[in-house]
Parts: C-alpha cells; structure tokens; sequence
C-alpha cells in the first residue's frame, strides 16, 4: 500500500461467485497501487454454492459500508473507488446501487468495470455463445447462475441484475469487454443504460478478446491495463 495513498480502490474478486479469493490477484493489485497511488481493499466474500445469494451481495454492502465509515481515519483520505472482474464486476455495480439505495451514498468517484455480467437472465450474447472453447461457455454462464441464485428467484430482479436498475446517480465508470465473451452484450447494454441514466462512462472493446483475456499476459491485456490505471487516476482529480 502507498504510505500517504490519494484514494482507495474497492476491488471485489471474479470467479462466477463461487472461485477466488480476496488475495488471489495480488500481483494485479500492487499494479494498480503502483500505477495510481490507491490503497486497494479486497473483499473476501462467502461463496456459492454454500453461501447463495445474497450472501456475497451482503459482504460488499458490509465492506463498502465499512469504508465509507473509516477511510479517513485508517487510510487517511475519502476518496473511493470501486471495481472488480466477471462477476467482481457484477457485485461492484450491486454494491453501488445498494450503497445509494440502502444508505443514501453516492460518494464513489468512479467504477472499473471489468467484462462483467449484469443481466442474470442472460443477454443474447451470452445465450447464442456456445460451446466454443474459451474460458466462459453458455453452459458455465448457466452453471454458474444456477450455483449463486437460489431457485424459483427474480433473476431480472434490479440486486440480481443491475442492468434492469435505476442507474441514475451512479459515478463514471469504465467497462472494458473483448469481443469474444459470451458477456459482450452485458457490458455494451449497461454501457448505453449508465449513459442514459445520466452517468459518465467509458467503453473499452478490445477485438478477439475473450473472457478474462486482461488476466493473462500479452498486448492486449497490457493495453486494457494500462487504461484502466488510467481511468482510476483521472477519478480522483478535483477530489481532496
């Protein structure tokens, strides 16, 4: 962690809410540290199957909630941002609307959203994906849901699927997608609702991209990286 940090990075672990770890990308974290001066804050939230919705939703609403209440005093500043990958990104965005519904706080100064999933009943594009061998099929989407969401649930409910949301008063985000991810849809439908609903936002596309291409090595993951440090810098200017 930076010794006087500029702001804080809420980050929330992928995995199809049912994988990882809060310390499971710590190599990523330092970059972002490094690169941007944040303090990051991973969030080691319980896991479906044995902790369904809304178990995880539960414990990024506690940590964001935590923070809004002691980052000055532990991290000496108040500038928050949040943001995770898949379904880290997901939660970020559930975490945000909760934040502002649940206890009237809309003082995140932006989100990095990373080829998330926010429509749970399952875009078009996430539906006619397949079985292509890349790292996300139609058929993981699907397990995936049916291990986080307990049955006979609103999928197309707003906390499950933040697509469907009020988004107004929500913080500039980047979404950033490649164009072979079942989750292509999801990012470019909340990328066109974040801006109508009056929000900043930027759209990153990265073409041949698969899902979770930004967690391995090479040039267009250095590329999406690189912007996403980026973003996060810029979101703490004008703040102090």
């Amino acid at each position: 962690m930076p010794d006087n940090p500029s702001g804080i990075y809420l980050h929330i672990h992928g995995g199809g809410w049912v994988f990882g770890a809060a310390d499971q990308q710590d190599p990523m974290l330092e970059r972002v540290a490094t690169n941007t001066g944040l303090a990051v804050v991973s969030v080691d939230y319980r896991l479906a199957p044995e902790h369904p919705y809304p178990a995880g939703p539960d414990d990024c609403e506690s940590a964001a909630l935590w923070l809004v209440e002691n980052a000055r005093a532990k991290f000496g500043t108040e500038i928050l941002t949040i943001g995770g990958e898949t379904a880290g990104g997901h939660l970020a965005a559930v975490t945000l609307l909760r934040m502002r519904d649940r206890h009237a706080c809309t003082g995140f100064k932006g989100a990095n959203l990373v080829f998330g999933a926010f429509d749970l009943g399952m875009t078009p594009s996430a539906r006619q994906f397949g079985n292509e061998q890349r790292p996300l099929r139609t058929l993981d989407i699907e397990k995936f849901r049916g291990a986080f969401v307990p049955s006979g649930t609103d999928v197309r409910g707003p906390d499950l699927s933040p697509l469907y949301a009020d988004l107004a008063g929500l913080p500039p985000a980047l979404f950033t997608i490649g164009t072979r991810d079942g989750l292509l849809d999801d990012t470019l439908f909340m990328y066109a609702r974040w801006i109508a609903a009056g929000n900043g936002a930027e759209l990153a596309v990265y073409p041949g991209g698969a899902h979770g291409f930004a967690h391995f090595s090479g040039a267009l993951a250095a590329q999406a990286y690189a912007r996403m440090d980026q973003f996060l810098s810029t979101c703490q200017q004008g703040h102090g």
